[in-house]
């Protein structure tokens, strides 16, 4: 039984990281998401000044999380999220309601991707 106990323990400590990681991932794009709802209807309700306060406080707050999403996330998922908060203030900048929105709704996709990646499913197991 002693020849067992360690990699029983390493895979009980890779499972209890999966599982933090997981949770993080669902708060923190769930954080991410919510300010990206607020900014959505304050541009809507043509509160530019506003909306771009709301979208530049999730982008900040989305770039102080960069390095830990490098670490668990694909790039490349990571990258194109951070792509999508650029065009997203860009539209944003020029008063383009469509496109904010339709950039918002990708971008809000594209985390629920980072969340969906992270969980433990048989999909992902697979």
């Amino acid at each position: 039984m002693k020849p067992l106990l360690p990699p029983i323990l390493l895979l009980a400590v890779l499972l209890g990281f999966s599982l933090v990681n997981c949770s993080y991932m669902v708060r923190q794009t769930t954080r991410w998401d919510a300010e990206l709802q607020e900014a959505d209807r304050l541009a809507e309700d043509e509160r530019w000044d506003e909306a771009g306060q709301t979208l530049s406080k999730g982008y900040r707050d989305w770039s102080s999380h960069q390095t830990y999403l490098h670490i668990v996330v694909k790039h490349e998922e990571v990258d194109g999220a951070q792509t999508m908060y650029l065009r997203a203030n860009a539209f944003l900048q020029e008063q383009e309601l469509s496109e904010f929105r339709a950039e918002l709704a990708d971008l809000r996709s594209q985390l629920q991707l980072l969340a969906e990646m992270e969980r433990i499913s048989i999909k992902n197991i697979l």
